[in-house]
């Protein structure tokens, strides 16, 4: 998968901040995790109770428990934690912190003509320019610029030294460090890893016509991703040409590129 070739699935930032370190702010004594599960506090708070001592997903499969091994009794079935095996399970990751936001913390610069409406986290040097509108809980590093007159919405997180620039859509997406969208682009329920640039006029397609969930290949198999709506996964330093499409549920790998006015109808490997 495109962006677990570069860094393992526990050190894949969520809401900015790598899985390891959200399971370290979860840690008490004698609590273990699976290296790639997302834990939901709520779901922790079972641990313990009645003598439950292993939380599990729906297959059984141990997610955090408490001492040395996981019990195969002692058990209790998570609601909202899981296992990520696959980029798509990111962004059902990504949607729950997000969403979890409780209060702004506003480091960066926000111009007056810019429109805030929602739970923010903007690091310091980040600049949002005339125009901007936030529309949800949205998280955006350190160093970024945000506009003029883009649309950032839904559960998204933006990394570090970014690039969102004039008449660009940003919707329920995560955005690893140092990737631009320069122009007239849309992005939606899309993951984007590092070093990306979106030629102008980039656009992903996230809707079947047929409103069913998005199957997606791995290796010779069509996985049901569960997702209603998906846009694409793309790996780090991959570069489009102006006026790219991407089709639904489509993988870009590291390193590769399209050209202007090309339609990616399948997955592109180097």
């Amino acid at each position: 998968m495109p962006v677990f070739h570069e860094r393992k699935v526990r050190d894949f930032p969520i809401g900015n901040r790598t899985l390891a370190a959200h399971h370290h702010a979860l840690a008490r004594d004698g609590l273990q995790f699976h290296s790639n599960a997302w834990i939901s506090p709520d779901d922790l708070r079972a641990l313990s109770a009645d003598g439950t001592t292993t939380l599990v997903d729906p297959r059984g499969t141990a997610l955090a428990w408490v001492g040395d091994m996981p019990s195969t009794e002692r058990t209790h079935t998570a609601e909202t934690s899981f296992l990520i095996v696959y980029p798509w399970d990111l962004l059902r990751a990504n949607e729950l912190h997000v969403a979890a936001l409780g209060e702004s913390d506003i480091r960066g610069d926000v111009h007056p003509l810019a429109v805030v409406e929602g739970t923010v986290s903007i690091g310091p040097g980040t600049r949002l320019l005339p125009g901007v509108v936030i529309e949800g809980n949205v998280i955006i590093g350190a160093d970024c610029k945000i506009g003029p007159n883009c649309y950032l919405r839904g559960n998204t997180s933006i990394g570090d030294g970014c690039h969102i620039g004039n008449a660009v859509e940003i919707k329920n997406s995560i955005l690893l460090s140092n990737t631009n969208v320069g122009h007239l682009s849309y992005v939606g329920d899309s993951v984007l890893g590092e070093k990306v640039n979106f030629g102008a006029g980039t656009m992903t397609s996230n809707l079947r016509h047929d409103g069913q969930t998005h199957r997606t290949l791995v290796g010779d198999s069509l996985v049901d991703t569960g997702r209603r709506k998906f846009g694409c996964i793309v790996g780090d330093g991959v570069h489009t040409g102006i006026n790219t499409s991407i089709y639904p549920g489509r993988k870009l790998f590291p390193g590769t590129s399209t050209r202007p006015g090309e339609i990616v109808q399948r997955d592109i490997h180097p």
